[in-house]
Order: structure tokens, then C-alpha cells, then sequence
């Protein structure tokens, strides 16, 4: 049995094989994981406990690339950054693997299920700091928030999953007129406004959404621009950032309020350069 440090075709294998396990488990097809783990042992010549315990270690560079995880494949950290680069080779192979998770929220769905809304992130649930730093440190190399800010099929599901929310809200609240006022900005007007959907609280004040979507985690860092900060600015007595996470699986949220900063570390990414 191979005991040595994994080679970057071993890691290869096993992340394809978790990508196969995790396509089959988010398309509600029947795999067989100890089927998987032999093949993988017959390719590396590794054991099955340390196997097992390899695609635990890529459960938690999923969670870092803002990925969903495979459910029973608890993250298990202290994994080599060459792991996490593995994941970004096979990603650069397949970059339509995300696009196809979307598929089924493409369609106009008349009834969507119902959206849990909860806490944001707080410091009183903040992981470990050691896992919290290989986590953001796969993000901040990988860039894990522009790869979601660049999936529009990802952006534009999401919003209309927040759109079909906020107009069933009114509805339960016996407001069919104001459902039927809600607009989806965004797709309407363009990204300019600083907002994705207009909507209203059940008392009829306006109530502007900015949608953000991931597949991972609800830590999973986002772009905010300096057009939506200025609106939430503006506006922060109706404006909202709608954060949904965990979209492929089941979509859960959490909304933050103005001023942004009081709820996250915001960080300067870009600059405009122009002539002299």
C-alpha cells in the first residue's frame, strides 16, 4: 500500500471521483461510493480508510471553492494547497459542470419551494480559525467569488428564485397587488440600478433587493460593486443584499442590511486606470 505524499495524478483521481459522486448525488442518481473507493484503490494503490479520508479532505476544498459537498464526506481539514489545485485543473476541463447544475431552475416554475430565510453569519459561529483560513485561502487564490460574479446562469436563477419568492411573501400576506408590481430590475433595466429586484414589505414600503447567489457554503466571499454600495448608501432604508447559498442543493438565505461593512470585511480589488 502507497503511504508516501499523494501525486498530482492521484489527487487527479480523486477528484474526478468526487465530481462523479457529487453530479450523480445533486441529479438524484443511485452511486455506489464503496464501488468508487475500489476503483480509486486499484488506481493509487492506496488503502480504503486513507481513501476515505482523502475525499473528506476534498469535501472541505469543495467548501473553499464555494462549492456544494457530497453529504456524508464531512470537510476535514489541514489538506495540501496541490489538492485545491486539482480541483481548479479538472474545473478548467469542464467549465460547462456548473452551468449544468442549473438547468432545472431555468424553467418558470409556477410554485417554487419555499425559501428558508435565517441568521446571517455571526462571530459566535465562526469555524475554527485554522479551517477558516485554508478556507478563505483557497477563495482568495482561486478567486471564488469572481468565478460566481462570472457565472450569469448562476446570477440569473438565483434572482428569479428571490423574485418568485418575494411575490409568493405578498401573496401570503394578501397583497396580490403588490405582487403583482414586483419587477425583476435586473433583467428589465440592465445591472445598473444597483439592485436586482424591486419589491415591498406587506405594508407597502419599497423594498430593494440585491441578489447574490453561490453553490457553497454561506461564508463563501462575494463581489460587491461600488455602484451597489453607493445605492445601499443611498437608499438604506429599503435597500437589502439577499444572500442564497447552498443553491444546488436546497437554497437557504440571509439578508444584510446597511451599512455593509458592519456585517462583512470589505476589501478594495480593483482599480480604475485611466490617462493622463
Amino acid at each position: 500500500m502507497n503511504s508516501g505524499d499523494w501525486s498530482e495524478a492521484e489527487n487527479d483521481a480523486v477528484v474526478a471521483s468526487y465530481f462523479a459522486l457529487l453530479s450523480d448525488e445533486l441529479s438524484g442518481r443511485s452511486y455506489n461510493k464503496a464501488a468508487q473507493n475500489r476503483a480509486l484503490q486499484d488506481q493509487t494503490g492506496r488503502s480504503r480508510g486513507s481513501i476515505e479520508f482523502k475525499l473528506c479532505n476534498v469535501s472541505a476544498v469543495f467548501r473553499g471553492f464555494g462549492l456544494p459537498v457530497i453529504a456524508g464526506y464531512q470537510p476535514r481539514f489541514n489538506f495540501q494547497m496541490s489538492l485545491a489545485q486539482a480541483v481548479s485543473r479538472w474545473l478548467a476541463k469542464h467549465p460547462d459542470w456548473e452551468l449544468a447544475l442549473h438547468g432545472k431552475t431555468q424553467r418558470h416554475m409556477a410554485e417554487p419551494d419555499a425559501l428558508y430565510v435565517g441568521t446571517a453569519p455571526t462571530l459566535k459561529n465562526t469555524p475554527p480559525p485554522e479551517e477558516l483560513e485554508q478556507m478563505q485561502r483557497v477563495a482568495r487564490h482561486f478567486d471564488v467569488a469572481g468565478r460566481d460574479e462570472r457565472n450569469r446562469a448562476l446570477g440569473l436563477a438565483g434572482e428569479e428564485r428571490v423574485l418568485h419568492h418575494e411575490r409568493n411573501l405578498l401573496r401570503q400576506h394578501g397583497r396580490d397587488d403588490l405582487a403583482h408590481r414586483v419587477r425583476w430590475v435586473s433583467k428589465e433595466n440592465g445591472d445598473g440600478a444597483g439592485y436586482d429586484i424591486a419589491s415591498f414589505t406587506p405594508d407597502g414600503l419599497d423594498r430593494l433587493i440585491e441578489v447574490k447567489t453561490t453553490n457553497g457554503w454561506e461564508r463563501t466571499p462575494f463581489y460587491v460593486s461600488r455602484n451597489e454600495l453607493a445605492v445601499a448608501d443611498e437608499r438604506r432604508e429599503t435597500w437589502c443584499l439577499f444572500r442564497l447559498y447552498e443553491f444546488a442543493r436546497a437554497p437557504k438565505a440571509f439578508e444584510l442590511r446597511p451599512p455593509l461593512d458592519a456585517h462583512v470585511s470589505l476589501t478594495a480589488t480593483a482599480f480604475q486606470a485611466s490617462f493622463q
